[in-house]
């Protein structure tokens, strides 16, 4: 089958090849044929080393497809379902699952590192990011980090619940659970960045303030539901004229570096919260007085995978993108091929894109 492979972290080309094969199905496991996978961010900090992942990889972690064949002791799917894949399978059976925190379960992650379900040039082994491997025309995945949707949501749609649309607007209902009349900043206009927007349009927030450089992103920004658009320069005359000066109630970052960490910080009010979506690097570090951090009153939160419990979550959002409630289709910068990935990826580096969708054959 073809796959993109990286061979090396910081190569700037994926090696796109034919003749990549799967191991087998394993009695747990899961074997799917890939329709449709989304271009993130993520992946280009997996290529570049911001995210750690083992050599030689196969991109991709947000995608979605139909099942192809199931091991002896899978019954949560069978062959032709519809899935999306779950970057983040969860074991569902120790303490942070049993505790209803299933997307910091790392038995999976822990695996991921060890397990190459890909093989190339004959017997070489290759590793799928985070235990997926999207970027390729078949997976092998535990049957935990498959969950099925109806038939009819569209392939592109399906693949961006896998990631984006899943961690931006959990960020808003499962972490921050953002209340109605509410006022919210999003520091970063990428797709996840508009999956906040579009989840505090959902909560009822009455002010959104989407944030951004790039000014061609103000337009997309304001179309899913941002009320307000401004340029990180612009951003104190906002936070005056739209809060009087106090901040916001909610400061999403989503862009996972320490400067914009510090820019949510700054707009969000006394006693808000202040969510971090964005993946940064190990050695981004970012600062804040101990004075500062107790009589300021804010609340810093993290939010990995929108705090999501997929096997809810993945459907639910679908149930809501059907029902109108979700604009995902205006998320799509273009739908492209495996074949061009080399260029997708070199696009999503210049900041040109939001959301590139491959389609396979």
């Amino acid at each position: 089958m073809r796959a993109a492979i990286l061979h090396a972290v910081g190569n700037d080309k994926l090696d796109i090849r034919d003749d990549v094969t799967l191991a087998p199905v394993g009695p747990a496991e899961v074997r799917v044929r890939i329709r449709a996978t989304g271009v993130c961010h993520s992946d280009l900090s997996a290529m570049s080393g911001v995210l750690p992942q083992p050599v030689p990889l196969v991109p991709g972690h947000e995608g979605a497809g139909e099942v192809v064949e199931t091991g002896e002791h899978v019954t949560s799917v069978k062959p032709g379902d519809h899935v999306v894949i779950s970057w983040r399978p969860s074991c569902q059976e120790c303490d942070l699952c049993v505790g209803c925190q299933p997307y910091m379960c790392m038995k999976y992650v822990i695996e991921s590192f060890s397990k190459g379900a890909f093989r190339f040039g004959g017997d070489t082994t290759a590793y799928g990011m985070a235990g997926c491997g999207t970027w390729a025309e078949e997976v092998v995945v535990p049957q935990q980090g498959v969950v099925r949707v109806d038939d009819d949501v569209p392939w592109e749609v399906a693949a961006l619940i896998g990631c984006g649309i899943t961690t931006g607007v959990g960020a808003v209902i499962n972490t921050a659970k953002v209340r109605p009349g509410s006022t919210v900043a999003v520091v970063g206009c990428g797709g996840v960045g508009l999956s906040v927007v579009q989840g505090a349009r959902l909560s009822g927030a009455r002010t959104i303030l989407a944030i951004d450089p790039l000014e061609s992103k103000h337009e997309l920004a304001r179309k899913v539901g941002a009320t307000h658009t401004a340029t990180p320069e612009g951003l104190p005359e906002a936070l005056n004229e739209l809060t009087g000066g106090s901040g916001f109630d909610y400061g999403f970052e989503v862009v996972g570096k320490a400067a914009t960490i510090q820019a949510a910080w700054q707009a969000t009010r006394p006693g808000g919260n202040v969510v971090v979506v964005g993946a940064g690097a190990v050695d981004d570090m970012w600062s804040i007085p101990a004075f500062n951090l107790l009589f300021e009153g804010k609340n810093l939160l993290s939010s990995l995978y929108g705090e999501a419990d997929v096997r809810h979550d993945f459907p639910y959002l679908a149930k809501l993108y059907k029902a109108g409630k979700l604009d995902l289709e205006s998320m799509i910068s273009s739908r492209i091929r495996l074949g061009d990935l080399n260029d997708a990826v070199e696009a999503l580096r210049r900041g040109e894109v939001l959301r590139q969708i491959v389609l396979m054959d």
